[in-house]
């Protein structure tokens, strides 16, 4: 051991090892140590004292500084000049990842699907075993080849009649002449029309008013064992008459196999029939393309990018994949409906602006009421008037110009306050005349899609039952649950089998650090710092990566005390890959869990910067200038208090509170005390306060325009002056 004023270092006498010497990088006082490689080690110590400054200013600068030289001259050009740490020595440094506790994905398109690339893994799942069905009558749609189309009718059994038939005309108005007589050239001679059998040699009138279906009868054939070419050139015909449809009437009896299957295929659709006679007709459906038989809808081929919100291909073509909308909201243009308009109840229309109040005068006289009549007062006539316009009535109006060079007469219909809105920001000059408009916009759900990003082709494509945005609407933990009961056919299994992998490891990484309440479809930018971190690192572990340093700043922030072991089996399992992990963390269950422990103080600020002790946590319990060590060896402890302060006996109470996963959640705040809100990772702290009390009370107390989660009401802020929100963003970094 060598020792220095206050200082107590243990070499690391054997192994790998990282060294640095002269390490002077903000308040480091010229400090020396060694790192265990392929271990993990935790630098702790008092907030300020130096832990970020070693592990991240100067270990992952220096690593991720070597990394940028070893690449050639032209790579280097497109990433910039990194400074070199102020440090004299480092040897032993492995390329370097760093995961810190910030929320870097603001973009919207990000998710925690997204993020982590278990959506890209969905996409391709999706994409090789999915099964399509129409978006109008939800029947599912197969592209077969016709080899296929033989091989399934084959499997049925010997014996079995089947009529082959081609859907020439599906549902479609008219007398249809044409179609039937190239029907009888092409020597058809039976054709099924509107359900009922026609020979085509007979007269046929069609109602051209009505709607008819028109299918040819192909051939009809008995299955044996030396039918297949006679079938095979029938399924071609038919296919090529319907352009790739055919239908096949097959008559199933009673002793066959396949009867109860068949019976229950008709029940679960709804579909009548005659359960005391000896047969069933039932009608199966084969496509060589992904369209609908019935509704003529083609689905396109299904390829990963139509299951991507971030690609065109894919994505809602009305709210291009962020599945919301900005549009004008009426309780921002009326914020205070009490109020008439002249006294400025509306709030995107000033009264004193002349050319507002000529219009607006002309709108309440078409509208029968009064500018001096409060809005929350209009009729319901009055009111739908004023908003929504009426296009059938003219009004007339003189505009009176404040430059008194004349007047100008208007004669033309009120389109309403809405479209008038959507008029203005259309026809708004420059960016600050669309931001003028915007504080009168909300963001709202994409009525083509309904939240869910995605074009309707896509959202029609299942797997065990569920399309790819409800299924990434479920929890981590719902989701392992849902792949573990998915039942696949065998040829499925073996086409998904890599997929499927890739897809439980990653969701078990999640589930590893934590975060099994996570739902993938969440959006990145409503992410704690502790939670991106740990992202990250599930990110990470699931790369398989070897032979690298990662360097993490406290993954236990946010993370209750329950799941804190999850995370340290996370952070082991991360070196035994063969990684040097360097964690900066307080936590005591970690620091014990450490292989390496650097403890650096003994203050803050210039009173910190020195190695106090370093060495396994055994090791450093027995330094005495060690505070941390003192602690985990039970020579210092934290005292709780006897008595607690009891406030001004003043409350405030927010009611019903139902953001995200909070259910009706009422809760009572003490004023003049030190409040504490706790509960498990994801039970709704961070919702209650930062989405919903937060945004509501400066909304209310300091005139901000926040968006604000769901609640009844908020009672007691006339009690306070001033509401200030610290996050987790780092201070002056």
């Amino acid at each position: 051991m060598s020792s220095e004023k206050n200082t107590a270092v243990y070499h690391v006498m054997e192994g790998d090892k990282i060294v640095i010497q002269g390490a002077r990088e903000h308040n480091l006082k010229n400090i020396n140590v060694e790192l265990p490689r392929n271990k993990l080690v935790v630098v702790s110590g008092l907030s300020g004292s130096g832990k970020s400054s070693l592990a991240f200013d100067t270990l992952f600068a220096e690593g991720q500084r070597r990394y940028m030289e070893s690449l050639s001259s032209y790579a280097r050009q497109f990433l910039g000049r990194m400074d070199k740490p102020d440090v004299d020595l480092i040897t032993g440094l492995s390329p370097a990842i760093s995961i810190e506790q910030k929320t870097t994905h603001k973009n919207p398109r990000s998710t925690v699907g997204t993020v982590t690339e278990i959506y890209d893994y969905y996409r391709l799942l999706f994409a090789r075993i999915g099964h399509a069905h129409c978006p109008v009558c939800g029947r599912e749609i197969k592209e077969q080849s016709v080899d296929q189309i033989i091989d399934t009718i084959l499997g049925w059994n010997k014996g079995t009649k089947l009529t082959l038939l081609s859907p020439i005309v599906r549902g479609k108005k008219g007398e249809h002449v044409k179609i039937i007589d190239d029907a009888k050239k092409s020597g058809f001679t039976r054709a099924r029309i509107d359900g009922l059998m026609v020979e085509l040699d007979d007269s046929i009138k069609l109602d051209k008013q009505k709607k008819h279906t028109i299918e040819i009868v192909v051939d009809r054939i008995v299955l044996k064992d030396d039918i297949r070419k006679r079938l095979a050139d029938s399924v071609e015909t038919a296919l090529k008459a319907s352009n790739g449809v055919i239908t096949v009437a097959r008559r199933v009896n009673k002793e066959d196999a396949a009867y109860a299957e068949v019976c229950a295929a008709l029940d679960a659709k709804g579909t009548p029939y005659d359960r005391d006679a000896s047969y069933i007709e039932q009608e199966v459906f084969f496509s060589q393309k992904n369209a609908c038989p019935d509704c003529g809808i083609s689905i396109p081929e299904l390829q990963p990018r139509l299951f991507s919100f971030n690609n065109p291909f894919g994505a809602c073509p009305e709210c291009t994949g962020l599945g919301e909308k900005m549009e004008f909201d009426k309780a921002l243009i009326m914020p205070d409906s009490s109020l008439s308009f002249n006294e400025g109840g509306l709030a995107a229309y000033n009264p004193d602006s002349a050319w507002n109040h000529s219009m607006f005068t002309a709108i309440a006289e078409t509208g029968g009421f009064s500018l001096d009549t409060p809005l929350c007062d209009l009729t319901k006539k009055q009111s739908d008037f004023l908003w929504n316009g009426d296009l059938e009535k003219n009004m007339r109006w003189v505009y009176h110009k404040q430059s008194g060079e004349g007047q100008s007469t208007y004669n033309r219909p009120w389109i309403g306050i809405m479209a008038d809105m959507r008029r203005r920001y259309a026809e708004a000059w420059g960016e600050s005349g669309r931001e003028a408009m915007e504080k009168y916009m909300s963001h709202k759900e994409c009525a083509g899609c309904h939240g869910k990003r995605l074009r309707a082709e896509a959202l029609c494509v299942t797997v065990g039952g569920k399309n790819i945005w409800d299924l990434t609407g479920l929890s981590v933990l719902d989701t392992i649950g849902f792949f573990e009961k998915l039942s696949l056919t065998e040829t499925e299994k073996k086409i998904a089998a890599q997929i499927l992998k890739e897809i439980k490891n990653r969701l078990s990484f999640l589930k590893n650090v934590g975060l099994e309440y996570l739902t993938l479809e969440r959006s990145a930018a409503t992410l704690s710092g502790g939670e991106a971190q740990r992202i990250r690192l599930s990110t990470q572990i699931g790369s398989g990566l070897t032979g690298v340093m990662y360097i993490l700043d406290e993954p236990s922030i946010g993370l209750h005390q329950r799941d804190n072991q999850r995370l340290i089996n996370s952070l082991t399992y991360l070196r035994d890959l063969g990684n040097t992990v360097v964690v900066v963390e307080h936590d005591e269950q970690t620091l014990r869990t450490a292989d390496w422990l650097i403890d650096i103080g003994p203050g803050a600020g210039v009173h910190g910067g020195r190695i106090m002790a370093s060495g396994t946590p055994e090791q450093v319990m027995n330094v005495k200038e060690s505070i941390t060590g003192q602690y985990l060896a039970g020579k210092i402890h934290m005292d709780i208090p006897e008595k607690r302060r009891e406030g001004n006996g003043k409350f405030i109470e927010i009611k019903g509170v139902t953001e995200h996963n909070l259910k009706n959640v009422s809760v009572s705040i003490p004023l003049g005390t030190f409040t504490c809100i706790t509960g498990v990772s994801g039970s709704g702290k961070s919702t209650l306060l930062n989405d919903v009390f937060y945004p509501a009370a400066s909304n209310a107390i300091m005139r901000t325009d926040y968006p604000t989660g769901g609640y009844k009401k908020i009672t007691g802020l006339e009690h306070i002056d001033k509401v200030i929100n610290i996050d987790q963003s780092p201070i002056g970094r």
